[in-house]
């Protein structure tokens, strides 16, 4: 196990650097920052070229690599153009309204999706498998930023339940994480759904009833256990991809997440800004990935990751 994990770590140093690589040339093509700067057309020549030099851009573009590379090792991604605060520290400021929104949404998701595919799956064919199909493509369908608004218009507005934007309690998260959630339990409950179908058909399944196994019992010890790895991958995807793909419940909401940050900073041109931003989604993403690998082993002790796998 200490060696898959080495491995894997190593691995993860690999994509970071890819990434790494990739976006610092990329945004690099977006064009240059000073000139949106001074896009009023005021500033002398001169003036210009003593700002790119204090950004350290009149270097060339191997040296500027080498510089944010020399940052990246101890987590320092430079200032921003505009604001000229430290990117690690608008990064860390965004970092946890961004985690406990797809945290949320994952939460959502779950106790919605789990119930709907495992009861769509044993009461196949029935009234409820309809239901549960149903509200699967419903929930596919539905464009999130318009769940948004309905939930701001019926909790908000109408009710005063729950504050329609903000990110000052526990309950400010509650609205963006269902609609986060609701989205994503669609597309789960038909995993769930489809994982459950295939596993039920087993003999071992059978083998277990016949022995007189509670049914329910059979569902969850036997059935749901080992339904759960397609779930588990698509849940640890699906995390990294919430992290940076919420920006536009972050607009609905007002919620101050990193996507939006990265948004803002590609309007501007922020390089630094726009690196840090990515950077940190991507170890996030790794990171989530290896858990996700070795939460397999607790699933199903069937599944070796050493050199015995």
């Amino acid at each position: 196990m200490f060696a898959y994990i080495v491995r894997r770590m190593l691995h993860m140093l690999l994509v970071v650097f890819v990434i790494s690589l990739i976006i610092f040339f990329s945004i690099r093509l977006t064009g240059d920052p000073v000139s949106v700067m001074f896009s009023t057309g005021e500033a002398s020549k001169e003036a210009i070229e003593a700002v790119r030099a204090n950004l350290g851009l009149d270097k060339p573009l191997p040296v500027q690599y080498a510089i944010f590379i020399k940052g990246l090792l101890t987590f320092d991604f430079g200032e921003s153009f505009r604001s000229g605060m430290p990117v690690t520290t608008l990064i860390m400021e965004r970092a946890w309204a961004t985690l406990s929104l797809a945290l949320g949404g994952i939460v959502v998701a779950i106790l919605i999706a789990f119930p709907v595919g495992i009861l769509s799956a044993v009461k196949r064919g029935s009234g409820v498998d309809f239901f549960g199909r149903i509200f699967s493509l419903v929930g596919i369908s539905f464009p999130n930023f318009w769940l948004g608004i309905m939930l701001i218009l019926v909790f908000a507005v109408y009710l005063q339940w729950l504050p329609a934007s903000g990110f000052d309690s526990f309950q400010h998260l509650i609205l963006p994480s269902i609609t986060l959630g609701m989205i994503l339990s669609g597309i789960l409950a038909r995993l769930v759904r489809s994982s459950m179908l295939e596993v039920l058909n087993q003999q071992y399944i059978s083998t277990a009833k016949s022995k007189g196994i509670s049914e329910w019992s059979v569902i969850m010890k036997h059935g749901f256990r080992n339904a759960l790895l397609p779930t588990v991958t698509f849940l640890g995807l699906q995390f990294g991809s919430l992290l940076g793909g919420t920006v536009i419940v972050e607009q609905v909401f007002s919620w101050p997440g990193i996507g939006t940050l990265i948004i803002d900073a590609i309007n501007q041109r922020d390089y630094p800004v726009i690196q840090g931003g990515v950077i940190f989604l991507a170890i996030i993403m790794v990171v989530v990935n290896l858990l996700v690998d070795l939460s397999y082993t607790l699933i199903d002790p069937r599944i070796k990751t050493g050199k015995e796998a």
